[in-house]
């Protein structure tokens, strides 16, 4: 391989946006969230074409297959060409029965903070 074909493992999932920073990555491939073939794979891993790779997120558990060497960060309408993703369909449905169970978009009635109108109703209760 040629200086230009090295790659870094951290460096590619960072360039292809899975990871905010390259820091965050070379976090998870030491925590064993990376793996190739199986095995916990080390940050400093030389990255090639065709390989495939199973990353563990905080959003969901990934499966990609290396169809380009990306060494800088660019946008994610570019950084997507540079892997193919290839996550199970079972991983899918449970990240979207997630995302439909937990977030409802409504506050809960009756917990929190009381309103303002709750307020002066106590206030008045207070004085009396």
């Amino acid at each position: 391989m040629s200086e230009k074909e090295k790659l870094r493992i951290d460096k590619y999932l960072w360039s292809i946006r899975l990871f905010k920073t390259r820091t965050i990555a070379a976090a998870a491939c030491d925590s064993g969230k990376v793996k190739y073939n199986g095995m916990q794979v080390k940050a400093s891993k030389a990255v090639g074409i065709g390989e495939e790779y199973e990353v563990k997120t905080e959003a969901k558990r990934w499966r990609i297959r290396v169809t380009g060497l990306l060494h800088n960060r660019v946008a994610h309408s570019e950084a997507i060409k540079f892997y193919e993703d290839i996550t199970p369909p079972e991983e899918l449905e449970r990240i979207q029965f997630q995302a439909a169970s937990f977030h409802t978009g409504k506050r809960l009635s009756k917990v929190g903070r009381p309103t303002k109108k709750q307020r002066r109703d106590l206030d008045e209760f207070r004085e009396e």
